[in-house]
Formats: structure tokens, C-alpha cells, sequence
């Protein structure tokens, strides 16, 4: 795909390593990007409608966020394990297939109203998506060469933010819409929308059964196959790239999950929910621009300089959103969805650059690490609920200044 771009050179060593092809392989992926993002922004709408039907404060409605990304902390080192056993393909299909009964409980949730049994169905959703974050993650670093990886992987992602594009306007049509002052009613709003993504999960899960995708070694496997001993826990770069993911993914989801609120907020633009969650596709179509820009733009710029100047202006926009009111703090908010684009991709590539027969381990830890998105909105939560919605965006800048660290310096591959 990258080569119809730039000419067929790139698109031979783009797609292709020691001769072989993967260019099917990384098409196949690339729905997977897309309906893991759909379903991880849905979120954002659902926070806002949860929170009304059950009358929550926003600490409470965070908890949407905590039992989401908490799966990540809990599921990612057995899923690295998993993956490992059973290989990239068949941990993308049991993903999809736990994402898919995920998905389902909804059903039950909405049809008995309770809070908890949300968070029950949203925490086996999330860890469905662990699993496929980790063997999809690093099955596109290795299908190609390692010097490309971070475009590759950033392109990928750009399918992703695609579906993180969609999924606000895919949510206020099924979800705000489809809700009434009922509180019956405005509960069984989501379960059309969750039973559509349960049937697509499964569908996909049958295709992925079915393909027959490539096996390959991670990066320097076989260079390394007779050794033992050793952790991915070693690698500094990774270690410090774990901590990225950490604040990347919080701040991240931390700015995506108020947005709803912020922009209904009388001094900011005094929108409904409906009208503010279409504005949020905005937030998450500049991540895909920037990403689709970036996986090219990227094999002629270092990657660490690159994270680090996406960071600098990602905070600067957050300081500008704070220390401003009505439609400026508006779109600088906006805005800084696309420079967010190419940090997650990046900073996964550079931290699992040089990791040999440890790269499932390193993807493992790395997925482990996206608790990030967990523990910070629960925290920019209770500051809303302290200092008020406008001020708790203070807290995302101290986010992007490490990633802007670990860009120039913390990335850098020491043996």
C-alpha cells in the first residue's frame, strides 16, 4: 500500500523482506487497526451517556476507562505467553473471538441496568483487544524490514484512527439518537450498536481463521536461536518506552473522554452531547491524517526527533486550551489529535528496536503498559471533579513533556 506512493523501490522493501511478500498480510491487519480503534473510541461516547443514565460523577464515569484499560494490565503478559504458544494468527483470532463476547454482554447489561455489569462486559471486551494488540502490534514490525518498521506500523495505525474517526458520529446515531428521557430506554440504546460490532468480530475472526498468513521470526531470531537466559526487562530503551505508552495512552484517553463534556460546556461552546460528539471526530480524524502523512514522511525524518516535536506542540495546544475559553479553546483541544498521531506507533517500534527472541515478551510489557489509559482519566477525573473540567486538562501537558523526553534521549538503544 505504501508503495503506490513512492514508487515501486519503497514499495519492495516496504512490503517485502528476504524476498517474500507481505503486503496481503498487512492489508488483512489493517481491518483489525480499524475496528479496535471504532470500539476503543466508542468509549467516549459511552461515558457521557452512562453518565447521565446512572447519574454519575465524572470520577464514576471514568471507572468506563479504568475497567477498559485495566484488561490491558491484567491480560497482556498471559496474551504475550498465548501469542508466543500459538502464534500471531491464532492469537488474532482468539481476540477477536473474546472481543466478540464481550460485545454481547452488553446485551445483558442494558436489559438489567447496571452500572457494574457494564464495566464487567467492557473489561472481557478489553481484554479481547489486549490479545490482539499484542500479536497484531508486533506481527507488523516483523513483516518487513526492520528499518521501515515505525512507517509500517504508523500506517497500520492510521487504519486505526480511522475507526477512532468514525465512532463518535457511528455513536450519536446509534447511541445518543436511539437514547430518551426513559432511563429504560436510554440504556437499551447501546445494545444495537455492541451487537453489530459482536457479529463483525466473529466474522472477522472467521476470515483470520481461514487466511493463510505468513509465519515469521521476530527480528533476529534466528541470529539468536540457540541462546537462553536473558528478559526483554534488560532493554532500557523498553523499559522507558513502557513508561511512554503509559502516559501516552492516559493522556490520550484522558483528553478524548471529556471531550463530549468540555465542548457542552456553556464558556466553551455550549453544545449538545449529540452535536459534541460529532466534533469529536475531529479530535481523532487529525490522528489519522497525521498518521497517514507520518508512515511517509517518517522514512525520511528520525523517528525519536519526530515523537519529540509531535509532543512539544501536543502540550503547547493543551496549555493554549487551558489558558483560553470559547471556540479557541475549542480547536486547539481539536488539534492536538493530530499531533498524537504518530507517538503510540513510534514509541512502540523504537522501544522494541534491537529486541531479538524477546520481542513477544517486549510487545507483552509494552501492552501492559496501555493501564496508562486506566489510571489517568480516573485521575483527571477527581481533578474535574475538584478544580472543574477546564483546569484537569493541566495534567495530559505533564504527559507529552516525557514523551518528548524519552524522543531525544530515553529512546536511544544502549547494549
Amino acid at each position: 500500500m505504501a508503495g503506490l506512493q513512492t514508487g515501486a523501490a519503497s514499495r519492495s522493501s516496504a512490503a517485502t523482506k528476504g524476498g517474500r511478500s507481505y503486503t496481503g498480510a498487512l492489508m488483512a491487519l489493517t481491518s483489525l487497526f480499524f475496528l479496535w480503534g471504532l470500539i476503543t473510541c466508542l468509549n467516549d461516547i459511552l461515558i457521557p451517556h452512562l453518565k447521565n443514565v446512572f447519574h454519575l460523577s465524572y470520577t464514576q464515569a471514568m471507572l468506563i476507562q479504568f475497567c477498559f484499560f485495566g484488561a490491558y494490565f491484567i491480560v497482556s503478559l498471559p496474551a504475550g505467553a498465548l501469542v508466543k504458544r500459538i502464534s500471531y494468527k491464532w492469537g488474532i483470532v482468539t481476540g477477536l473471538m473474546v472481543a466478540a463476547i464481550g460485545c454481547a454482554l452488553f446485551i445483558p447489561a442494558a436489559s438489567l441496568r447496571v452500572y457494574g455489569l457494564f464495566l464487567a462486559a467492557l473489561f472481557v471486551l478489553a481484554s479481547g483487544i489486549t490479545i490482539l494488540q499484542v500479536a497484531a502490534n508486533p506481527y507488523v514490525t516483523v513483516l518487513g524490514p526492520p528499518e521501515t518498521s515505525a512507517s509500517r506500523l504508523t500506517l497500520t495505525q492510521a487504519f486505526n484512527s480511522l475507526g477512532t474517526t468514525v465512532a463518535p458520529s457511528f455513536g450519536a446515531l446509534l447511541i445518543f439518537s436511539a437514547a430518551t428521557q426513559a432511563a429504560e430506554a436510554e440504556a437499551d440504546a447501546v445494545k444495537f450498536p455492541y451487537l453489530l460490532l459482536a457479529a463483525a468480530l466473529l466474522l472477522l475472526a472467521a476470515l483470520f481463521a481461514a487466511l493463510r498468513l505468513p509465519a515469521v521470526e521476530g527480528e533476529d531470531d534466528a541470529a539468536h536461536a540457540g541462546e537462553t537466559g536473558g528478559s526483554a526487562w534488560q532493554y532500557r530503551h523498553l523499559v522507558l518506552g513502557a513508561i511512554g505508552i503509559f502516559v501516552y495512552v492516559g493522556g490520550e484517553v484522558s483528553v478524548g473522554s471529556f471531550l463530549v463534556n468540555f465542548l457542552a460546556d456553556p464558556s466553551i461552546a455550549g453544545l449538545s452531547e449529540q452535536d459534541a460528539a460529532h466534533y469529536v471526530s475531529y479530535f481523532w480524524g487529525g490522528a489519522m491524517i497525521g498518521r497517514f502523512i507520518g508512515s511517509f514522511a517518517m522514512r525520511y525524518i528520525d523517528d525519536g526527533k519526530a515523537l519529540a516535536i509531535n509532543a512539544v506542540a501536543a502540550g503547547l495546544l493543551l496549555l493554549a486550551t487551558v489558558l483560553s475559553t470559547g471556540h479557541v479553546a475549542m480547536w486547539t483541544v481539536l488539534a492536538v489529535g493530530f499531533f498524537n498521531s504518530i507517538m503510540f506507533p513510534t514509541i512502540f517500534s523504537l522501544a522494541l528496536k534491537g529486541l531479538g527472541r524477546h520481542t513477544s515478551q517486549g510487545s507483552g510489557i509494552l501492552c501492559l503498559a496501555i493501564v496508562g489509559g486506566a489510571i489517568l482519566p480516573v485521575i483527571q477525573g477527581a481533578l474535574a471533579d475538584t478544580v472543574g473540567i477546564h483546569l484537569a486538562f493541566l495534567m495530559p501537558i505533564l504527559c507529552y513533556a516525557y514523551i518528548a523526553f524519552y524522543g531525544l534521549i530515553g529512546s536511544r538503544v544502549r547494549t
